[in-house]
């Protein structure tokens, strides 16, 4: 990336967010449903590049294009004006969004692509509005945000805005596979029934991949019973993950209704992404690293 400030675009990646469990906790008077989450980022997403411009615009290309809100909803761009106005400034910002992640999947894709946006843009405009101003900013625009700003492995709790460094996490990959349905989040959890579960936050270091899977099945996606029978199509993702060789744990990430598959090497996860998707060629299915 070149040029900053020199006319170039600032392109900033938006990787796809992962949560490897989701406990819900609680609930607030308000309504907004306490989590307790381990999230990672996988080595897929979306780019964002922005340039100066005479009026704010916004360019979408990518296999998901199409899957898209229009500008004037599209999440980078409320982030746009979000900072402008907290900046004092214009928002006339030229962006294009390439859009590889499916929309409305649990990767927490809308919010990783305004997370890049506003990293994208604190570097365009050489400015920094402060962590307190950010970070309201951020979670005013979806509980998601918080921790895609910050982009590393994190523990998540309270409503979202709590993110706190995870435990070191050894290397690992993902098949990711959406069986193309699109789960709305407010459905899944108005769909969730039972009691709420006790936090369980990962605080030791999983030795290898197999100590992680081990610590992972301690614990679960509480969303993943209501999503799948909103959508029964996520159990047949998850069937197919745990059946492929060298699989270690499969899970539905966030509210659905991706599922990924945790792999101890590359070649098992590329080799369950070819098969699945030839099997099953209407559905996405990709394998990547697990980013540290």
């Amino acid at each position: 990336m070149t040029g900053e400030g020199s006319g170039a675009a600032i392109v900033e990646f938006a990787p796809a967010k992962i949560n490897l469990y989701l406990h819900i906790v609680g609930r607030r008077a308000d309504g907004y449903h306490l989590i307790s989450s381990l999230v990672v980022f996988a080595g897929i997403g979306d780019d964002i590049a922005v340039t100066d411009g005479r009026a704010p615009s916004l360019a979408v290309d990518g296999p998901f294009a199409r899957a898209l809100p229009d500008s004037g909803t599209n999440l980078a761009m409320r982030a746009t004006r979000g900072l402008a106005a907290a900046l004092g400034r214009p928002d006339n910002v030229a962006m294009r969004l390439t859009k590889r992640l499916p929309v409305a999947s649990g990767i927490g894709g809308g919010s990783a692509d305004a997370a890049a946006a506003l990293r994208a843009l604190m570097r365009l405009w050489r400015a920094d509005p402060g962590n307190e101003t950010l970070a309201r900013l951020a979670l005013s625009l979806g509980a998601d945000l918080p921790v895609c700003l910050v982009g590393r492995p994190s523990l998540v709790s309270g409503i979202g805005e709590i993110v706190e460094p995870a435990p070191v996490l050894p290397q690992a990959w993902l098949t990711l596979v959406n069986p193309g349905v699109a789960v709305e989040t407010r459905a899944v959890f108005s769909a969730r029934t039972g009691a709420f579960s006790t936090p369980a936050p990962l605080r030791e270091p999983p030795r290898d991949p197999s100590a992680l899977a081990e610590a992972l099945r301690a614990r679960a996606n509480d969303l993943a019973a209501p999503a799948i029978r909103l959508a029964p199509v996520i159990a047949e993702a998850l069937a197919a993950l745990e059946s492929a060789p060298g699989c270690l744990l499969a899970r539905m990430s966030g509210s659905g209704a991706t599922c990924f598959g945790l792999f101890a090497a590359p070649e098992p996860a590329e080799a369950a992404a070819r098969s699945i998707a030839a099997a099953r060629p209407g559905w996405w299915s990709v394998a990547a690293p697990m980013l540290r």
